[in-house]
């Protein structure tokens, strides 16, 4: 049996990955189709190196198609690799740049206890967002902490008691005024009323000067 040299060939041309060989015959003519595929390349642009055709009678084909493929094979696998390469050292160059070490920094440290009175206050303030969703401003606006009990925060604790009471409905009963405007209502007594219920009273005959 005569022996070829075909695969010894084929392993010369010194190329990483599967070397896809297909072949179709069309009369007295053979198309050859080779394609170099690397399944270690991520790169999804692979996937547009076209295959090397080859057209020719057998004896043609077995005269040039070595010398034919070998330096495309080659220059195709030395390029799969490299694109992998370029790959790995990207994802090496994002992991080790300074913004992608502070993102992990952050993420790696722990959160900042919060203390009771802040927890009260973040309790209350989130007591005051449902409220005013759901449009009870006065109901929120007695949930607002006083900005005493919370001197760093008073400026913005002023300003939101302030957002809702501007939204109060107008109440022309002063019923259910919050304590703020009720301490603003005039509790002088009328003394124009009295002076004149007096005048009056002095007017009046008493029951002697009548008779």
């Amino acid at each position: 049996m005569a022996i070829t040299n075909f695969f010894s060939q084929v392993a010369a041309l010194g190329f990483e990955g599967c070397l896809n060989l297909t072949l179709r015959r069309d009369g007295e003519q053979l198309t050859v189709s080779v394609l170099l595929q690397n399944d270690a390349c991520g790169d999804a642009a692979k996937a547009h190196i076209p295959p090397l055709i080859l057209k020719g009678t057998p004896q043609e084909l077995g005269e040039g198609f070595f010398p034919n493929i070998a330096a495309p094979v080659l220059a195709t696998s030395q390029l799969l690799t490299n694109m992998e390469q370029y790959l790995k050292g990207q994802e090496e160059a994002k992991k080790n740049s300074a913004m992608e070490k502070k993102k992990t920094e952050k993420a790696d440290k722990p959160a900042p206890e919060v203390s009771p009175k802040e927890k009260k206050f973040l309790e209350a303030m989130k007591q005051v967002d449902a409220l005013e969703a759901e449009g009870k401003y006065k109901e929120a606006w007695c949930k607002v902490p006083q900005p005493t009990e919370y001197p760093d925060k008073a400026e913005q604790l002023r300003k939101r008691r302030d957002s809702l009471k501007a939204q109060f409905a107008p109440d022309l009963f002063g019923a259910a005024q919050p304590a703020e405007e009720q301490e603003e209502v005039n509790t002088e007594p009328n003394t124009e009323d009295y002076a004149d219920s007096q005048s009056n009273a002095e007017d009046i005959p008493d029951a002697g000067e009548r008779e």
